[in-house]
């Protein structure tokens, strides 16, 4: 495609583009189209306009970004923004003929370096042909890796300063087989990975850009290694295989609007909220969870008049990763229960990352995991901690902590961690989890922790902690124990109403034969004590007004991790055990045998495997 065909006359005479509403009505058009959209040439004005905005050096003269601070409000928790006045004139001016300079020179790269007929001019792409494309870019960038800056994942900054970050990298190479003819070459996005598809019917995978420390062997290779792993980095198999469209609503939802770590560019995040309801709108973020989480978190800092409301956008998100990839994503669940966390519904929050951690425990964890590890460590050591210090500051009679519901739900929380982490070979929980687990456990009454109704799966003779049930049969299994429940639901009701009813009975007697009328004859139903029977007639009980548990029925949890099956007595027992429960969960993580000495049948196997017995451990220094 030349240059001149990739817009039209009239998109063109839509530049210099000076405004917000300039580029939205660009991208319209272009979505508009019965072509398939020019990735290399969007992918240049989106970055044009972002590092302009945001980057220190001006590339293009007289543009100053507004800037959006934002601060922390000490009495709700809660992101604030103090918005400044919009000016029009503080939008960067981009002229077709930069970008147009740009598209050229990328163009350029891309021909002079790959020769089709070095590959039999297929047509379809091929896995070498995929591969020198992907060696093209690679060979062009510094000589450094860019996992955490921003504004390093579009076109504009390989183009003006040969860097890119992992995304930026597959962006490029699905940009540069299209630049080839090749429209069978897609993105395929996990959560914090991408790769392509490619082939007559798309079902061929490539490695095509680094991750972590970065790992170019891998480079051209099938993604199947990492999918066989259970690794989330490849989330089952199940990643967003892009559209051409989708691959458009992927450089918009990368888009950075931050200047500072404290500050937003205005400019920038208006642009990335109008440009993905566009996309939303035309229907390309039907299959796209991560977007529409985006979407959700930049309307919750500045609504759209006649939108739906990011509540609804962030179940939405949920709902799609759900029906279109089994559950395999997890970030929906965290971007949703951030939401209700700024906006103090905890309950909801704790659901929500409960809900997290079932989806990640059909995981096993690895060191390329550390994304999501993070994600979960933040929300077991500092925000569900911070949840607590709050409720546990008072006693009012909603708090949480009289909430079994809630104390099941931090209970599933740990356990979708705990079984993350069983049959991997890098262990998930350390001392720094159970510290604060045994402190969050420790804020819920006895009888608030005794009011949730655990079962758990027992662990056969056979059984090793490798061993994960597929979803199915952990499904019917819940089922099976939730029916069981309800059938004896009945019962149970009324052997609580009749114990109720004889402490009532036995508690009132009590009071009747110590009191002074007693002796003397008087006749005992008047007063309170009168008041006490007929309230015992009634009612069958003598209710307290300050009972630890809130009056609802009994919330069921199954347990399926061996870690918090094992804990179940430990949990629910009227005094805490804590450095049991702190033992039972890092038990996993002594994997790691460095620092200690090997004795009797360890030693022998250490020898016979020819491993040292004695392992760095430190000798004491002499005393003179």
């Amino acid at each position: 495609m030349a240059p001149d065909a990739s817009l039209s006359d009239d998109e063109k005479k839509l530049f210099p583009l000076k405004t917000v509403a300039n580029v939205i009505t660009l991208f319209e058009s272009i979505l508009k189209r019965t072509t398939e959209p020019d990735l290399a040439l969007l992918s240049i004005i989106v970055g044009c306009i972002e590092n302009t905005l945001t980057c220190n050096h001006q590339i293009l003269g007289g543009a100053k970004s507004t800037v959006l601070p934002t601060a922390i409000d000490e009495t709700s928790e809660k992101l604030i923004t103090i918005a400044p006045i919009r000016r029009e004139d503080d939008f960067p001016e981009i002229e077709w003929s930069t970008v147009e300079a740009l598209y050229v020179k990328f163009r350029a790269v891309i021909k002079s370096s790959v020769d089709l007929t070095h590959y039999g001019c297929p047509q379809f792409a091929t896995r070498e042909l995929i591969k020198r494309v992907s060696d093209v870019i690679w060979n062009t960038l510094t000589r450094s890796y860019y996992k955490d800056r921003a504004h390093l994942q579009s076109l504009y900054s390989y183009l003006t300063g040969n860097k890119l970050d992992c995304f930026g990298v597959a962006l490029a190479v699905v940009a540069g087989c299209q630049v080839l003819g090749y429209h069978d070459v897609h993105l395929a996005l996990s959560e914090d990975h991408a790769w392509v598809m490619f082939g007559p019917d798309g079902k061929e995978t490539a490695e095509v850009t680094w991750h972590g420390k970065g790992n170019e062997d891998k480079r051209g290779q099938p993604v199947d290694p990492g999918i066989q792993a259970r690794s989330w980095l490849y989330v089952s198999g199940n990643p967003v295989i892009c559209s051409r469209f989708t691959e458009v609503a992927s450089l918009v939802s990368s888009i950075n609007p931050s200047i500072t770590a404290t500050t937003d560019s205005l400019e920038v995040a208006s642009l990335q909220q109008s440009l993905l309801w566009v996309l939303y709108d035309t229907g390309h973020l039907t299959r796209y969870p991560m977007a529409l989480g985006n979407l959700a978190d930049l309307e919750e800092l500045s609504p759209t008049p006649g939108r739906c409301p990011c509540g609804q956008l962030f179940s939405q998100a949920i709902e799609v990763a759900r029906r279109c990839y089994g559950n395999s994503h997890v970030y929906p669940y965290t971007y949703q229960g951030g939401y209700f966390y700024r906006n103090r519904m905890y309950k909801e929050a704790l659901e929500s990352w409960a809900n997290a951690a079932d989806a990640i425990r059909s995981y096993n964890y690895s060191r390329e995991d550390e994304e999501i590890y993070k994600e979960f460590l933040e929300i077991a050591n500092e925000l569900i901690p911070f949840v607590m210090k709050v409720e546990g500051s008072g006693h009012s009679a909603r708090s949480i902590l009289k909430d079994s519901e809630c104390f099941a739900h931090l209970l599933r929380f740990y356990d979708g961690i705990c079984q993350w982490e069983e049959g991997s070979c890098t262990p998930v929980l350390h001392i720094g989890w159970a510290k604060p687990l045994v402190n969050t456990i420790s804020k819920f009454d006895s009888q608030v922790r005794r009011h949730v109704v655990i079962s758990c799966s027992e662990m056969t003779e056979g059984d090793t902690p490798s061993m994960k049930p597929p979803a199915k049969e952990q499904e019917e299994k819940e089922e099976r124990l939730v029916d069981s429940e309800v059938c004896g639901k009945a019962a149970e009701q009324k052997a609580r109403l009749g114990s109720t009813a004889l402490a009532a009975l036995t508690d009132l007697c009590g009071r009747t034969v110590l009191s002074p009328a007693f002796f003397l004859g008087s006749d005992i139903k008047t007063g309170s004590d009168s008041q006490a029977f007929h309230t015992l007639n009634i009612s069958g009980t003598a209710a307290s007004t300050d009972s630890p548990v809130k009056m609802m029925n009994k919330p069921k949890l199954y347990l399926r991790s061996h870690k918090m099956a094992g804990l179940k007595d430990l949990l629910l027992s009227e005094k805490l055990n804590t450095h049991a429960i702190s033992l039972q969960l890092t038990a996993q993580s002594q994997v790691q045998l460095g620092g200690r000495k090997l004795r009797g049948e360890e030693a022998k196997d250490a020898k016979q495997e020819g491993r040292e017995v004695n392992l760095s451990r430190p000798k004491r220094t002499r005393k003179e």
